[in-house]
């Protein structure tokens, strides 16, 4: 079933009778070709370009709970492909261009709206890293602005650039950057592998990896043994609990980010804008809420729900450079389970287990890099070979101290995070 303008009036015509599900709810079969753990944002988009690149249709997606149910529904949406050191810098760009697409390839709404990224600095200092980054993004292929103090006042005039600790100095704009509805996101994703005779399992949680000499040899789930050739764990948050299951212990914490999303206000954000001296981000949803958020809880923890201290951190940062907002009333917060790196830069490799991969450490760059990370790890999956994008996301650089990626520039110590 094609989604189209014209579908959607002719059912709203005749009563919305003609819709089909999006997705079948089959039973798990004996045996796959590939089994993908989590049925998230990148593990359905894993599932999408194994079918679609590589025809691999005999594969299943086991999903613990419910497909989006886990932080591809619970961020803030925000896609961009501004990042600095190379390993990251192409991966990233390769994303942006795969979202660029996605709409037409899925043929599905995603909401993608590129509507430009602001990069906030406020220090000497900081104007030279985001002259060097933007640098790098432009060598990269992507676009980037240095904006000065006066033209950053004249297109966000509602922000507080006479601030005594942290007056505005300039921004780093990036106009492709945007966002998109994430949970729309596995949607489309879930549909189109479903489309292409992926079968997609949910409440089906895996209890256990069978591995024989060095092998995998499948899965075992709360609905029965699975056999496969070929396991894809990709499980952000559970990627420690999940390798574990396989006797790997992964350079992985899992931490809580928190996210806030304000009642229904008239337009004033229509861009997204981050805060160089706070962490602190910022964008308007088009249903009018103000979407935010900011630093980790900082304490390792499996619940997706936040603390009152992290809340009032994000809310005094949000009055710090929006005093705009104070009287906005927060209707809800959520918090998602992000798999921290000690490099702050993922992992996309096989394991020392043949036919069984890794997809995890996104830190805080998941969501904007579902299209990229699932392409990347079907073609390793598939091929058995690094896809080019993605070729120094290695395990071994955390034991062997080579190829580390420290975006963040805080070292590679889980401490520092």
């Amino acid at each position: 079933m094609a989604y189209s303008g014209f579908r959607v009036i002719w059912e709203g015509l005749r009563g919305n009778r003609g819709w089909q599900p999006a997705w079948r709810s089959p039973e798990p079969k004996a045996e796959y070709d590939a089994v993908i753990i989590g049925g998230g944002g990148h593990g359905l988009a894993t599932a999408y370009y194994l079918a679609k690149n590589h025809g691999m249709t005999n594969i299943a997606v086991l999903e613990k709970g419910y497909l989006g149910g886990g932080n591809v529904g619970r961020n803030t949406t925000i896609v961009r492909a501004n990042y600095c050191l190379p390993g990251n810098s192409e991966f990233y760009s390769h994303s942006l261009k795969l979202w660029e697409g996605l709409e037409a390839d899925l043929n599905y709404n995603v909401m993608h709206s590129q509507r430009g990224l602001y990069n906030l600095f406020h220090s000497d200092g900081q104007r030279d890293y985001a002259a060097r980054r933007g640098n790098a993004m432009v060598n990269q292929g992507d676009d980037a602005q240095l904006l000065g103090r006066d033209e950053v006042r004249r297109r966000l005039p509602y922000l507080d650039f006479d601030n005594v600790r942290f007056p505005v100095y300039g921004a780093l704009y990036h106009a492709r950057g945007g966002t998109a509805r994430h949970d729309a996101v596995a949607w489309g994703f879930a549909r189109g592998a479903d489309r292409r005779g992926v079968d997609l399992l949910q409440n089906c949680e895996v209890t256990g990896i069978d591995i024989e000499g060095g092998k995998v040899r499948g899965v075992q789930t709360v609905r029965g043994a699975i056999r496969a050739k070929k396991v894809g764990i990709v499980v952000a948050g559970r990627s420690g609990q999940v390798a574990a299951l396989a006797g790997m212990r992964l350079p992985i914490e899992s931490h809580v980010l928190q996210a806030f999303v304000t009642e229904g206000l008239k337009p004033v954000i229509d861009n997204v804008v981050t805060f160089g001296m706070g962490h602190f981000y910022i964008s308007q949803s088009d249903k009018g809420g103000l979407v935010f958020g900011g630093d980790l809880d900082f304490y390792p923890s499996y619940a997706q729900r936040g603390n009152l201290p992290m809340a009032e951190h994000v809310m005094e940062a949000a009055m710090t450079l929006m005093p705009a907002i104070g009287k906005a009333k927060v209707l809800r917060s959520w918090g998602g389970i992000v798999d921290m790196s000690p490099d702050g830069s993922p992992v996309i490799d096989k394991t020392h287990i043949e036919g069984l991969y890794l997809n995890c450490g996104w830190c805080y760059g998941g969501f904007k890099a579902v299209p990229g990370s699932g392409y990347s790890f079907a073609h390793l999956m598939a091929t058995d070979r690094p896809h080019a994008p993605a070729a120094r996301y290695r395990l071994d650089r955390f034991r062997t101290g080579r190829g580390l990626m420290d975006e963040e520039g805080k070292g590679a110590q889980h401490n520092l995070h």
